[in-house]
């Protein structure tokens, strides 16, 4: 029989400890080697053009502090110098064939459903200011993660602290233009709500010179005790992989 009073406090938190340890040991083992996966919302493919006409004038834009415009355009710029399309990046859009706008809105730590989840959004391009919309989502899900991980005890808490399963997202919207001879119509559906009774829709049409292709690009990149730093350049190259593709 235990004595009244006896503390189990020290006994419990070296069980945790050791199931902790193995929870821990586990982790590290599935998730040891770096996956890095780009997924597209819609599939886009650019209609053939003539040799003379595989010319693309690449536009980078992005309000997120942690992403490299920089490295990104010489990711993009080496696959398509790898590829046997011919089509290569120029520094002039007056001697592009193509104008390719890439818009990103993310690229942070996040929870495999908020990658999901912004793929099912699909193409928002300039909509969506500085990855508000799209981090908001992110946000939440790592809180979600984090009160599970509360919720399952005190050996989860301690693994926690010795290996952690990392997974971040870079969402990408992209934006195709292409030159035409030939005028191109373009219809826009606006719907609004203009009480709680119902919404109202319009129409609005215009002329257009160039055809347009738009899709977004989720990028995902997993691992135990994973940085961004080690995250970047291998998701960069997927997302540039998957752009150099549309053609």
């Amino acid at each position: 029989m235990m004595a009244k009073g006896t503390n189990l406090t020290v006994p419990m938190l070296l069980l945790a400890g050791l199931c902790g340890g193995c929870a821990a040991s586990q982790t590290m083992l599935a998730k040891k080697d770096l996956v890095v996966q780009a997924k597209t919302s819609t599939a886009v493919f650019v209609d053939p053009v003539a040799k003379a006409k595989r010319s693309i004038y690449l536009e980078v834009k992005s309000g997120v502090e942690s992403f490299d415009r920089r490295a990104f355009k010489q990711f993009v710029a080496q696959q398509f110098a790898a590829s046997d399309n011919g089509y290569k990046v120029v520094d002039d859009p007056d001697d592009a064939q193509f104008t390719m706008v890439a818009y990103v809105l993310n690229l942070e730590e996040a929870n495999p459903t908020a990658a999901e989840k912004a793929l099912e959004q699909g193409y928002k391009g300039q909509a969506v200011v500085g990855g508000a919309v799209v981090g908001a989502i992110a946000g939440q899900s790592l809180a979600a993660t984090a009160a599970g991980g509360l919720a399952g005890g005190v050996a989860e808490h301690v693994t926690s602290y010795w290996v952690k399963d990392v997974t971040f997202m870079l969402v990408c919207d992209v934006q195709i233009r292409e030159r035409t001879g030939a005028s191109v119509r373009r219809d826009t559906d606006i719907t609004a709500h203009v009480s709680d009774a119902g919404t109202t829709r319009q129409t609005a049409s215009e002329t257009l010179r160039h055809k347009e292709y738009r899709t977004r690009i989720v990028t995902t990149a997993n691992k135990a005790n994973l940085t961004l730093g080690d995250a970047q350049p291998e998701m960069f190259r997927k997302t540039a992989f998957a752009m150099s593709g549309f053609f």
